[in-house]
């Protein structure tokens, strides 16, 4: 959505008037337009040769279907830009009507705008797959204020609030569910057909539809900063990013046109300077001829067209893509790096065993690390307080919590320090008796004292195994970088068949791994990563591209990455890789084609064989079929 029609949709807009629940019908209007010149133009044709009116309803129609055509150009002159397809088409209507071909000058023009207005409709095709998104825009949100229900803006819900959703209702903002029970429809935002049960104590997304129960949540977030909203914001500028060759296309047409004026005024003087019986009108034909057929329209359209199409496809299959430029590197990844913890592996850990140290009893150890993993989020902690049967809770006077990146827990309460982590964080304060487990281990010390180890394991994915198979064939070389003990991460590995793992990075240390990556890999070839985490912003920002895994409850994930999979499924990598170089390669047909084509009928042209009718189909037919081929991929299917 552009910037000034935030508030109120631009006149030609059809995106942001369906963001504002607006309807527009410019293309109703053209198609009429369009269809009064046909008419008087087809008119103009049935009348005797000797009618007197023939020329007058040459114009009208010639006026009616390029009236727009003729006056962008003219704007155009005056701010400089004499060469586009506008110029291209005003020149070489002009001449054919100076000559005499009065028929052929008409319906150039009619038959150009006739493909401009299916070429806009064909966009607004590719377009609408990714304004469905804007169903996810919540129109109101219930709130309970005093024992009251207000039915209010979403924005103007503020964090802690209660709101209702009645059945058949979309949630309004990201929040806990307090009461209610039932299922909810997250199709819209996860690709996941089949509604999921919801129950108390839930967490759910903005955007959610509740299939058939009253539930009451508690807002978490803000509308600004929902889910929907990060999704909704992603979807309006995916465009926004050129990509290299969209970026080529454009260098091109404007070093291509004026080659092309000024080759056509070559072809219209030199023959009949330099052959006696060449004729001028016959020369000044052909170079019309050539101006209609060069228009660079098919380049121009589909290849954007094509990367936008490509763009819509994935976000039906769950994947969005921020812009062009990352659909075509998400095409060329040379080496992927993923993170283990919630991308390969569940991420729902399990305590297996507590190991306590000598005179140490097993019940102490697990209930010092509930004590300190008490304020966490992480999956980790989360575990350990379902073993030792606690519940996350505030910090009260007197506590103070440091959880350290990459390491773990630093608890303090009053005089006591509890420690739990990896043996990186014992070793830092310079406790000593920590010994290898298996797995995902937690230290646990207290005071300086080592108390005792908990032995945490987490299963791969469903499906992990496939995927990774899958991305063996797509990518050069796939490489495990965690943050997690290294025998766990070779464990992971080994399961999967990855090769090469790396365990117990710091986030900075996963940056200097992918820094290392990009190093080796050869020039120009694409390094990603995909994570799930806070923790993996930095190494997430500092990749060539940065795949978000399962990112709607990651803010710093989904501001990091250039491509957010909606869901938390590794196999949409593998998807989104297939979709790009599927894109990238109708993308590259049409370059190809719309070439080849011109190439033979400007020949065709300049030597007498190819008429204006011929010279429409190189420049319309050629584009509509471009078009036409770039909007493929908002059907492909993963």
């Amino acid at each position: 959505m552009s910037q000034d029609c935030k508030q109120t949709p631009c006149h030609d807009c059809s995106a942001c008037a369906a963001a504002h629940g607006q309807e527009t019908h410019p293309e109703e209007n053209g198609w009429k337009k369009l269809a009064l010149a046909a008419v008087l133009f087809a008119a103009a044709l049935l009348l005797p040769a000797e009618g007197w009116v023939k020329l007058p309803l040459y114009i009208l129609s010639y006026l009616i279907s390029g009236g727009e055509v003729l006056v962008k150009s003219l704007q155009n002159i005056r701010q400089g830009k004499f060469f586009d397809e506008n110029f291209l088409m005003t020149i070489a209507t002009f001449g054919a009507f100076a000559i005499g071909e009065y028929p052929e000058a008409a319906a150039v023009m009619l038959f150009y705008q006739i493909g401009e207005m299916l070429q806009e409709a064909a966009a607004g095709k590719s377009r609408s797959s990714i304004v469905k998104l804007m169903d996810l825009r919540p129109d109101f949100a219930r709130v309970i204020r005093n024992g009251k229900e207000e039915k209010v803006s979403p924005q103007d819900v503020q964090i802690g609030e209660t709101t209702l959703v009645l059945p058949g209702e979309r949630v309004a903002l990201d929040g806990v569910i307090l009461s209610g029970s039932g299922h909810i429809d997250t199709s819209a935002l996860t690709g996941e057909s089949r509604p999921v049960g919801a129950k108390a104590g839930q967490e759910v997304l903005a955007g959610c539809i509740s299939v058939d129960g009253t539930l009451h949540i508690r807002t978490q977030k803000t509308y600004a900063h929902s889910a929907v909203a990060k999704i909704l914001e992603l979807a309006e500028h995916a465009a926004s990013k050129k990509s290299s060759a969209e970026k080529f296309i454009t260098r091109f047409a404007r070093i291509y046109t004026p080659a092309v004026v000024a080759v056509a005024v070559l072809v219209a003087v030199i023959p009949p300077l330099v052959w006696a019986d060449a004729s001028f009108k016959t020369w000044f034909y052909r170079a019309l001829i050539f101006l209609v057929i060069s228009c660079p329209c098919a380049l121009v359209l589909s290849v954007p067209l094509g990367f936008f199409g490509g763009i819509g496809g994935a976000a039906k299959n769950g994947i969005l893509i921020k812009g062009g430029s990352y659909l075509e590197r998400l095409a060329h990844i040379y080496t992927l790096a993923l993170d283990k913890t919630g991308t390969l592996t569940q991420g729902v850990f399990e305590v297996t065993a507590v190991v306590p140290a000598d005179g140490v009893q097993a019940q102490e150890v697990l209930e010092l690390a509930a004590r300190a993993e008490g304020h966490s989020n992480h999956p980790v902690a989360k575990a350990i307080l379902h073993a030792a049967k606690a519940q996350k809770r505030p910090l009260t006077e007197g506590e103070s919590v440091l959880e350290r990146a990459g390491e773990g827990i630093e608890y303090k309460q009053g005089q006591d320090v509890i420690l739990a982590g990896n043996a990186r964080l014992l070793e830092r304060f310079g406790v000593e008796g920590m010994q290898a487990g298996s797995g995902t281990c937690v230290y646990v010390a207290q005071n300086g004292v080592y108390k005792g180890r908990l032995e945490l394991g987490d299963m791969p994915k469903p499906g992990a195994k496939e995927a990774v198979k899958q991305l063996k064939k797509l990518v050069k070389e796939l490489v495990i970088l965690s943050g997690d003990q290294p025998s766990a991460v070779e464990k992971t590995a080994q399961e999967l068949g990855i090769t090469k793992a790396y365990g117990g990075l710091l986030p900075a240390g996963k940056v200097e791994k992918v820094e290392e990556l990009i190093a080796n890999a050869p020039k120009g070839a694409v390094t990603a990563f995909a994570g799930d985490g806070i923790n993996d912003a930095p190494v997430l920002a500092r990749a060539d591209l940065a795949l978000a895994m399962g990112a709607l409850g990651s803010d710093a994930a989904i501001e990091a990455a250039d491509v957010v999979l909606m869901t938390d499924e590794i196999q949409k990598i593998a998807a989104g890789i297939r979709i790009s170089r599927k894109t990238l390669r109708i993308i590259k047909q049409n370059v190809v084609f719309a070439l080849a084509v011109k190439a033979g009928v400007l020949a065709l042209g300049v030597m007498g064989m190819a008429n204006m009718w011929a010279a429409v189909f190189a420049d319309v037919g050629v584009s509509l079929l471009a078009v036409a081929n770039s909007l493929r991929p908002l059907y492909f299917k993963e």
